[in-house]
């Protein structure tokens, strides 16, 4: 079209020839030589442009160019201008000529688009204009849009008003939240309800719960009235039901805002299974129960936890059937209990034992220590005793036995069920005399009649010494208790158990059982030979083998000889050396010697991690102590090097990406002393 708005007609041999003629323009090169021409052969560009020119109207693309100008030897055109919606019986005449002409349609008579029937409207024809908005809505231009601004209501029928009620599963993987999800919703099918369910699978190792959504109507049998349109996602604030097999979930449901504490009725076992968030950190990284108990209240209508696993392995079964249960037994879904039963059944799959933790799960629901009214606790459910809980029966000596007390004599009460303990666990690890060794090194901190010092040591003493070398690794695995335990976790009665030892020792942990004085030159060349790491053997060894099961029993050979082991000498000359900190830190500050008492908790792990806990440990033993030693010197009150103690030992439990911060700080307190 033209500037005024004028339709050109569309000649595309006068086009062709004008790109013809543009060609034949001179170029950059090549333009002042001659051209030969064989006989018989197509003019000459310039005679074909020529040619061209004299065909060429007055009203053709050439009309349309501005001025002399050229993009890439082309014609500079004016931009195309918009076309407003044209509406045949709307538009009686072509548009005016001029600048000054309304803006009006401007194309009338176009054709109707016919897809196996006649539009009621002429098609919209846009073009791209400059400075202008496309319309918001782009469709043919009919008659009923014009009578009012709001379409008429959409058809609602075999659509229903009942209400919906949903639920929630955040269950993790091998937790049975599929089967879980099925007996739902068979049980909502066998009394006659419609229910949608649907699952979202998440990541493994708890990075990411698979989650499990039922929505169900509150009505039976709604054939008449209409399908209920179900949704596949939970929608935050508007739960009905959360029914959380592990308590954790609870937490991050109630993070992502599902529960609401004025419709959701909270349904979870209060066991735990450990997030690797929580296991990867050095220290102590549980997330506290007191927490997540005081979040469950908060965030709930009605609150019913108890311990579901512990239920499930006094009746033989698994806690999905107990959590069922006690979803029958709370009555928040309109459901009957034989439709439970029934579902269970149907589905087949260890129907008498899913039948008992059902029936377990229902009496504890239903009971009035569930948390059966509003504000209730909810905790607290009396279970019976776990079974698998119970006390191993492996050391010959036990924490209450005649000879433990006669060796305990003389220390305080309230140290009394430390010291016994570890009495008990030193005489297991290696004989009596390793545990008179260890009251020798308690006894002072105890005379000196700070009780909280004297629970510190005792404490990080006992489980120093009682450092886990290859000898102890050998003596606990091998226990017949440990196996007794494995098969009754694991169900497996009179069947065959086989049990796989991942085992990945390095050199330090073999050399480190022998004798000091044999191994000892060894050990200097190992730590120059591989100063960042020593190699490790990898070896998977089936204890339940005869072969297996000796070739790591016979480690337990050299129990005789650890105390005059490599290892051993190691750990005791640090150990002593953390004790005289302790002692002369106790004659300047009681707190600060609380503080050098707690950095034995550095001392951790195996291998590679342990070496750089030692590190950390030693690193900040030297800066602490002279930061101490500075304050003592300016007559101070020793704030500094109990801050520096305590931030440190913070830093450094916090994980590994804190550690390089602990070391800045020890860098830093060793600068300024």
């Amino acid at each position: 079209m033209d500037p005024h708005g004028e339709l050109v007609p569309d000649r595309r041999g006068d086009r062709d020839d004008a790109r013809r003629a543009d060609d034949a323009r001179p170029g950059a090169q090549g333009g002042h030589r001659q051209e030969r021409v064989h006989a018989r052969a197509p003019a000459s560009r310039a005679a074909q442009a020529a040619q061209a020119g004299c065909r060429r109207s007055p009203g053709g693309p050439a009309a349309l160019r501005r001025g002399p100008g050229r993009v890439h030897r082309r014609s500079l055109l004016h931009a195309p201008e918009r076309l407003p919606i044209a509406h045949a019986p709307r538009q009686p005449r072509s548009a005016a000529r001029g600048p000054d002409r309304p803006r009006g349609r401007h194309v009338r008579g176009l054709r109707r688009l016919r897809r196996g029937r006649p539009r009621r409207g002429a098609v919209s024809v846009l073009l791209r204009g400059q400075g202008d908005h496309e319309p918001v809505l782009v469709d043919a231009v009919r008659e009923s849009s014009a009578r009012g601004r709001h379409s008429p209501a959409r058809d609602r029928r075999d659509v229903t008003d009942a209400p919906l009620l949903s639920l929630l599963v955040p269950a993790v993987g091998g937790q049975g939240g599929g089967v879980l999800l099925d007996w739902i919703v068979d049980a909502a099918l066998i009394d006659g309800y419609p229910v949608h369910g649907t699952s979202i699978p998440g990541v493994a190792q708890r990075t990411g719960s698979t989650t499990y959504y039922v929505e169900l109507s509150g009505e039976r049998n709604q054939s008449v009235d209409g399908t209920p349109i179900f949704s596949l996602y939970p929608v935050p604030g508007a739960l009905d039901v959360l029914l959380a097999p592990e308590f954790l979930e609870v937490g991050r449901s109630i993070e992502l805002g599902f529960p609401s504490p004025g419709r959701t009725t909270i349904i979870a076992s209060t066991h735990r299974l450990y997030s690797i968030h929580e296991k990867i950190v050095t220290g102590r990284g549980i997330y506290p129960i007191e927490k997540l108990q005081a979040a469950a209240r908060a965030f709930s209508k009605r609150l019913i936890a108890f311990d579901a696993l512990a239920l499930a392995r006094e009746h033989g079964t698994e806690a999905n059937a107990v959590l069922l249960g006690a979803l029958a037994g709370s009555g928040v879904l309109p459901l009957s209990a034989e439709a439970f039963r029934e579902a269970i059944r149907t589905k087949a799959v260890q129907v008498e034992a899913n039948l008992r933790g059902f029936e377990a799960g229902f009496a504890v629901a239903a009971g009035p220590a569930a948390g059966a009214g509003e504000g209730s606790r909810g905790f607290g459910t009396p279970l019976a005793p776990d079974p698998s809980r119970a006390t191993p029966a492996g050391p010959a000596v036990t924490a209450t036995s005649p000879d433990i007390e006669r060796i305990v004599v003389g220390f305080p009460e309230g140290l009394g069920a430390i010291v016994r303990e570890a009495v008990a666990r030193l005489v297991d690890y290696q004989d009596r005399a390793y545990a008179e060794r260890y009251l020798e090194r308690l006894r002072p901190f105890v005379q000196g009649g700070d009780l909280e010092l004297g629970r510190i040591v005792a404490r990080h003493l006992a489980v120093w010494m009682t450092y886990e070398d290859a000898v102890r690794v050998a003596q606990l695995k091998t226990r017949a208790s440990r196996f007794e335990r494995i098969r009754r976790d694991k169900a497996v009665g009179a069947g065959e158990l086989v049990v796989t030892d991942f085992l990945k020792p390095d050199l330090d942990e073999l050399y480190g059982v022998l004798p000091y004085r044999l191994v000892a030159p060894f050990a200097r060349w190992a730590e120059r030979r591989w100063p960042n790491g020593r190699p490790t053997i990898g070896q998977h060894v089936k204890t339940t083998t005869v072969s297996g099961f000796l070739r790591v029993w016979m480690l337990t050979w050299l129990r005789p000889l650890r105390p005059i082991s490599y290892r051993a000498r190691e750990e005791h000359a640090r150990i002593d050396r953390w004790l005289s900190a302790v002692t002369r830190c106790a004659t300047w500050d009681n707190a600060l010697a609380c503080e050098v008492g707690r950095a034995a908790q550095l001392v951790k792990g195996y291998g590679d991690v342990r070496r750089r806990m030692v590190g950390h440990f030693d690193r900040l033993l030297e800066a602490v102590m002279r930061a101490a030693q500075h304050d003592a010197a300016t007559g101070g009150k020793f704030e500094t090097s109990r801050s520096l103690a305590a931030r440190y030992r913070t830093l450094v439990l916090q994980g590994p990406e804190s550690e390089a911060a602990a070391a800045a700080l020890a860098t830093e307190g060793l600068a300024r002393s």
